[in-house]
């Protein structure tokens, strides 16, 4: 019986295969940067939100959330905690433990949230800080990486996303403008008030970032 030889692809067969893996490859990698786009409106339009709830419970309550006194909460919603009513938020953005540390007996960074929902301003129940679509907190505090002020902080953001919110919101620099930014050395960093920060924002696939906006 004679034996067959081995037929091996044709150039044809091999285009084929090639077209192929390159549109299964170019729909893995189009899919991948709508993921990051959308976690790019996502944040930052998590920190748009925030910013104007926080901006509307003033403009109803003529107080600052999280820092409104006791007396003036709890007569609103009973069994509600207060502030001390000095027109700062005592706290990190990362926040602490509500009814303990380093601000009279409340925090203040986390009491901010129990008021904005409280008051309808923003979905969620309690003071849990919020967690934004990169995995990381947005929270508030008074001041961050040169800013006076309150600040709005999100934290655990990929290069890419910290760079196109600062460019979208700001002027896409981290050591200027109304936002800035820095690398954290570890999830949910402290903010530092005065760190050394990149002349641009690193991307190099595992850098995270920290940025924070003036309110």
């Amino acid at each position: 019986m004679q034996a067959h030889p081995e037929r091996g692809f044709t150039l044809v067969e091999i285009a084929i295969v090639l077209i192929i893996v390159g549109l299964l490859l170019g729909g893995v990698l189009k899919g991948q940067e709508l993921i990051v786009q959308a976690r790019i409106r996502s944040v930052s339009n998590d920190m748009n939100g925030v910013t104007a709830a926080i901006y509307a419970y003033q403009d109803r309550y003529r107080a600052l959330p999280g820092d409104e006194r006791h007396v003036a909460v709890s007569g609103r919603w009973p069994e509600a905690s207060g502030g001390d009513g000095n027109g700062v938020i005592c706290g990190a953005y990362n926040g602490g433990t509500v009814g303990g540390g380093a601000c009279g007996g409340e925090m203040e960074s986390r009491l901010i949230w129990r008021h904005l929902r409280l008051s309808g301003l923003i979905t969620g129940a309690g003071d849990e800080i919020p967690i934004n679509a990169a995995g990381g907190l947005i929270g508030v505090q008074s001041g961050a990486f040169g800013l006076s002020g309150h600040v709005l902080c999100a934290s655990n953001l990929p290069a890419k996303i910290a760079a196109a919110i600062d460019a979208q919101q700001d002027d896409g620099s981290p050591r200027t403008g109304s936002l800035r930014g820095a690398r954290q050395n570890a999830p949910n960093a402290a903010a530092d008030p005065n760190p050394a920060t990149d002349a641009a924002y690193q991307d190099d696939g595992s850098l995270i970032y920290l940025i924070c906006k003036a309110l």
